[in-house]
């Protein structure tokens, strides 16, 4: 596989013959999913794509938590379109990757980062793990989380999460179907989890099987995102709101709503 051992802020750590890699995300504290982030994911899931050899993908982040999310800055008006572009075009890449993915989470898993997670295929979680869709108490949504999560979790769950911004911890994610297994180490968990389920498989039947099992989903949405895309960059980057949420985050004061 021509793939380097690290791609920016990303690292990848080839596993069993390199049939499973490891996909790691760094480059700063909590692990924030900035544009070199976005493109280091983007040229990983390129080369797995192209590599018939591997079976699976485990995702997790570096340190203590999977990540505190998208870059705020970057949701600010003059990089938010380029920024949500980018994202979702990775977000849709790894749904479509043709390949199992797995996700171990230990920590924060937030806003873009839990996007991330609800591409995978099986989510691994840390007991202390805590997953959310915080992007509203910001004062902005979560589009591919909109158009997606309900896929995972019913409408129900994910209405709340989307509505509330809170975080869920890790026992209750998985009755609700948003983590499949909590484990006191994760990423050894998703390790085991693929030895023994997808090695011995097929390495091209395996990717029939995942195409198969997600026929329809990219198209669909690819149509969904095309829509939220321009509620949130025409319609809610227009309010006084969306402006005062990231402006009151970044200086770390309370925002002041107007209702607007």
């Amino acid at each position: 596989m021509a793939l380097p051992v690290t791609q920016g802020p990303v690292r990848v750590e080839p596993l069993e013959g390199g049939a499973v890699l490891r996909v790691v995300v760094g480059g700063s504290k909590g692990n924030i999913i900035d544009r070199a982030v976005t493109e280091a994911l983007a040229a990983v899931v390129a080369a797995v794509r192209a590599d018939p050899a591997v079976k699976a993908v485990v995702l997790e982040g570096d340190g203590a938590n999977f990540s505190f999310g998208a870059s705020v800055p970057e949701h600010l008006p003059d990089h938010v379109e380029g920024m949500l572009k980018r994202f979702h075009a990775l977000l849709l890449d790894l749904v479509d990757a043709s390949v199992v993915v797995l996700a171990a989470v230990r920590g924060r898993c937030l806003g873009g980062g839990l996007e991330l997670v609800m591409c995978a295929h099986r989510v691994f979680a840390h007991p202390g793990a805590m997953l959310g869709q915080p992007e509203i108490v910001l004062g902005v949504i979560a589009p591919f989380a909109s158009a997606f999560l309900a896929e995972r979790v019913g409408r129900p769950v994910a209405e709340d999460l989307l509505l509330t911004g809170r975080a869920m911890p890790a026992d209750e994610a998985l009755r609700t179907g948003l983590v499949d297994e909590v484990a006191d180490d994760p990423s050894a968990a998703a390790l085991a989890w693929a030895r023994a389920h997808l090695l011995p498989k097929s390495a091209s039947t395996l990717r029939f099987a995942v195409r198969a099992a997600r026929h329809g989903l990219v198209a669909r949405l690819r149509a969904d995102l095309g829509a939220l895309e321009r509620l949130y960059l025409d319609d809610l980057m227009a309010t006084a709101d969306a402006r005062e949420g990231l402006d009151a985050f970044l200086a770390k004061r309370p925002p002041a709503w107007r209702g607007r």
